[in-house]
């Protein structure tokens, strides 16, 4: 075990340097301060503005996605995207146990129940075998709904997450989906930049979401955006996200219950001088993913995280895996590496074991649970490629 802990740390301050090592660090090298003062100059910071409208079209041009809603988060987005694919309370939506908690949170929000299903191993994304699988022993279609047969409860959607900004095996998922009537919500929060057989996540479900959280590689300090090829879907997005309000100027008449979700200009404008070095950053961390890459090959008892064939990921976290899962062993590498000033995370902890996700329906888990115990995920700002 030492002799791990001293072969990782060596190998993390070989590829990323000295001194403390956040594990994902924001960068503003290029016009952050100058848009951000235009906004505070004009006046225009609060949820309308040139800045919000321009960082729309410039997230569908990079993602070759018709339409861009931007919001005040990610959360915020995914609790979008649920209503705009029809999920009703008392729905189940088919949610990965590998993912982050706002992904199943916000199925809470929309008044569903999260139903967990199992990782990839090679994805970490929603396994559509495994699901396929757990589908045929747990589902049936009545008049062309799915309906979960122990809880009677319609299973409306699959929400997919694209991990750490790998590529989920969309094709196989959307063939399940058909299969089985449901529509399919792409949680892209890690993954602006990734694409699969040259086309950019988010856009094969009928919605998907983004984060610009301080940690992600494009931030506005919070923020997210809902993505979809569908103008109606778009449309309403705009007006839930904007609570509701039918015509402008000094008129107030809202005709639903809608949300303030809206994403104040001053962000956006940080989200623009973002968005203008995307490719630049993008280029980096594919570099530092490179060199970790070749480093831990050499490290014996883990591998590398490594990207699906057929893929180009964003690279957001770059990370290993023990060759044998083990809790114990994953904390105390964690313990040292932290200790010694580099900062490394675990995967989350899967979804059914926190304690308001408990009781909700579940498929065996075994990937998820290997994965669970055995990835680490290491330092990965794109300054440490310099």
């Amino acid at each position: 075990m030492t002799d791990l802990v001293d072969r990782l740390i060596a190998v993390v301050r070989d590829v990323a340097g000295p001194g403390d090592l956040p594990l994902h660090a924001p960068e503003f090298r290029g016009n952050e301060e100058t848009y951000v003062r235009d906004c505070v100059t004009s006046g225009w910071v609060s949820s309308v503005g040139a800045y919000v409208d321009r960082f729309e079209r410039m997230l569908e041009d990079v993602t070759g996605i018709p339409h861009a809603v931007v919001v005040s988060n990610g959360t915020s987005a995914l609790h979008m995207a649920y209503l705009l694919a029809d999920v009703r309370p008392g729905d189940e939506v088919l949610c990965p146990a590998l993912t982050f908690v706002a992904t199943a949170n916000a199925v809470s929000h929309a008044g569903a129940t999260p139903h967990f299903v199992d990782a990839d191993p090679v994805t970490l994304a929603v396994d559509p075998a495994s699901l396929e699988a757990h589908l045929t022993e747990v589902a049936e279609l009545r008049d062309g709904v799915c309906v979960n047969r122990a809880t009677d409860a319609v299973i409306r959607a699959l929400a997919v997450t694209h991990v750490f900004g790998f590529p989920a095996d969309m094709t196989g998922l959307l063939a399940v989906a058909r299969r089985w009537n449901l529509t399919v919500v792409e949680d892209a929060a890690e993954a602006l930049g990734s694409f699969r057989d040259g086309v950019h996540v988010g856009g094969e479900g009928l919605v998907g979401t983004l984060s610009f959280n301080g940690n992600k590689i494009v931030t506005t300090g919070g923020g997210g955006a809902i993505l979809t090829c569908d103008p109606e879907r778009a449309a309403r997005a705009k007006h839930l996200t904007t609570t509701a309000r039918r015509g402008s100027g000094w008129v107030y008449d809202h005709d639903e219950v809608g949300w303030n979700y809206r994403l104040p200009n001053l962000n956006a404008a940080l989200g623009v001088a973002q968005l203008e070095r995307l490719g630049d950053m993008l280029a980096r961390k594919r570099t530092l993913a490179d060199r970790y890459a070749e480093a831990l090959a050499a490290v014996e008892g883990v591998r590398p995280l490594s990207s699906p064939t057929g893929t180009r990921p964003n690279n957001w976290l770059n990370g290993l895996i023990l060759d044998r899962p083990d809790r114990a062993v994953r904390d105390d590498l964690l313990a040292a590496l932290n200790a010694a000033g580099i900062q490394a995370r675990p995967i989350w902890t899967l979804m059914h074991r926190l304690p308001m996700y408990a009781g909700c329906p579940r498929a065996p888990l075994p990937v998820a649970e290997r994965l669970e115990a055995s990835v680490i995920n290491l330092p990965s700002s794109a300054a440490l490629a310099d």
